[in-house]
């Protein structure tokens, strides 16, 4: 028999159950994203995109593996990110219910709509690293952000 203690959730002051292995895994995977585009960005896209003229000697490349996959990388780290704010919308986290599914939704839909502002005001005139190498795909990145915001709109009560 076990105690009656270890059979009730863990509550919170605020009244709710909380999951901290669900928060983690989506604060993870979201730093992942971040993490996985920030390294591509700066250490390998150099050779990605490099194209042999004559004699000129190629970048230095310390991670191979991933300038072989070129642009795929900006798939994966959004990816990542997308996931992991998705899993943040669940009610067992601070994000999934009450006024965080809010400021989830709200956060979600302007970052989006900023993101897709940004890019058809700066466009390829200005040498943003992400938004240059992303070209057309900068308004599938936006409208990601957006489709999360509604995952975290349909938590809201």
């Amino acid at each position: 028999m076990s105690k009656p203690s270890a059979r009730k959730p863990t509550m919170m002051a605020s009244g709710y159950e909380n999951s901290v292995a669900r928060c983690a895994v989506a604060l993870g995977l979201v730093l992942l994203g971040i993490a996985w585009i920030v390294v591509y960005a700066t250490v390998a896209h150099e050779a990605a995109t490099f194209v042999k003229i004559g004699d000129v000697k190629p970048p230095s490349n310390p991670l191979p593996w991933m300038a072989d996959l070129a642009n795929w990388n900006y798939l994966i780290g959004f990816g990542l990110i997308m996931v992991g704010l998705t899993v943040s919308a669940h009610k067992l986290t601070p994000l999934g219910r009450g006024r965080g599914v809010v400021i989830g939704m709200l956060g979600c839909f302007l970052i989006g709509l900023i993101w897709i502002v940004v890019f058809y005001f700066v466009g390829n005139d200005v040498a943003l690293p992400v938004m240059q190498d992303l070209g057309q795909f900068n308004l599938v990145v936006g409208i990601a952000f957006m489709a999360v915001g509604f995952t975290f709109a349909t938590k809201w009560e």
